[in-house]
């Protein structure tokens, strides 16, 4: 076997990782996988014969990579909140497989994909890099070109923003949790029944005129009528979870990592007697959004 094969097949053991890595840090899939094919140009080019942890350094060159593509996204802000979101249901413009992006949206979840989209890219690297792969600071203050200190600094202020300041935890929030969850999966799963059944019977449902281009505010009176519009929104809601709205259990829809589409809901008596559907961009920016413990 020849010294590209041995090479090949040995970056082949680290992709699911270096992928792992990447997508974190990018919140798409189509430019993890960009990253990942750049590591393996970078590394197909050097020469690690005396690189004794290659998994590391692999990890290393991908985060880089990620890192410059979140600069280059900063500058030029690719698909910024005010242009219309194609909708997810219809498929990628790149032509990759949407169910493949929702399953790992729900892998990572949603709403930890959009807050981590709210970070600096040196905060997002510190926070992903140590909080979930445990990487070292004084490793990560190296590819930033900061101290150790300066490091475990951005990942503490990433960490805060990811909170958000959730409140402690109760039996009315674990309550409304369960009916979010409910909701979510009877709309995933097409469920009309058992979507009505969480509706209060005169819930109404209020969408800023972005959800739908109008000139005045959607507003959806009754369980059936509701529930019928949820069913329309199946293919969105492969890209929706659960999510701290303002402190409330709400719902968030994003692609890509970006935040397009959030459903705010009023409970009472474990049945939702209000949703408000927003996606106004200058609203959505106003929201507090952190995630929610599992």
């Amino acid at each position: 076997m020849d010294e590209n094969t041995l090479l090949i097949e040995r970056f082949e053991e680290d992709r699911t990782h270096l992928r792992a890595v990447a997508y974190r840090m990018l919140g798409s899939l189509s430019e993890a996988d960009d990253a990942v094919q750049e590591a393996w140009l970078r590394l197909s080019r050097a020469d690690t014969s005396e690189v004794e942890n290659l998994t590391g350094w692999l990890t290393t060159v991908v985060s880089r990579v990620c890192l410059n593509m979140l600069r280059s996204r900063e500058h030029r802000r690719e698909d910024p909140l005010d242009m219309q979101v194609p909708d997810p249901a219809l498929g990628h413009e790149d032509g990759r497989d949407p169910e493949q992006e929702a399953l790992l949206a729900d892998s990572v979840g949603v709403a930890m994909l959009v807050v981590l989209d709210t970070l600096t890219p040196a905060e997002r690297l510190a926070f992903v890099l140590h909080d979930m792969f445990a990487v070292p600071f004084d490793e990560i203050g190296i590819m930033l070109e900061r101290s150790p200190t300066a490091a475990r600094q951005l990942a503490s202020r990433a960490r805060r923003r990811v909170k958000g300041g959730a409140p402690v935890p109760s039996a009315d929030l674990t309550r409304r949790r369960r009916v979010v969850d409910a909701f979510l999966a009877a709309t995933r799963g097409g469920d009309f029944e058992a979507l009505v059944a969480l509706l209060h019977p005169d819930v109404v449902l209020r969408a800023d005129k972005t959800v739908v281009p109008t000139t005045e505010p959607i507003v959806v009176l009754g369980a059936q009528t509701v529930a019928k519009g949820a069913m329309a929104a199946t293919g969105r809601a492969r890209f929706t979870g659960p999510a701290l709205v303002d402190g409330a259990v709400g719902l968030a829809m994003a692609r890509r990592g970006r935040l397009f589409l959030v459903l705010a809901f009023t409970i009472t008596d474990d049945k939702i007697t209000e949703i408000e559907v927003i996606a106004d961009p200058d609203r959505l920016r106003q929201l507090g959004l952190a995630v929610l413990d599992d």
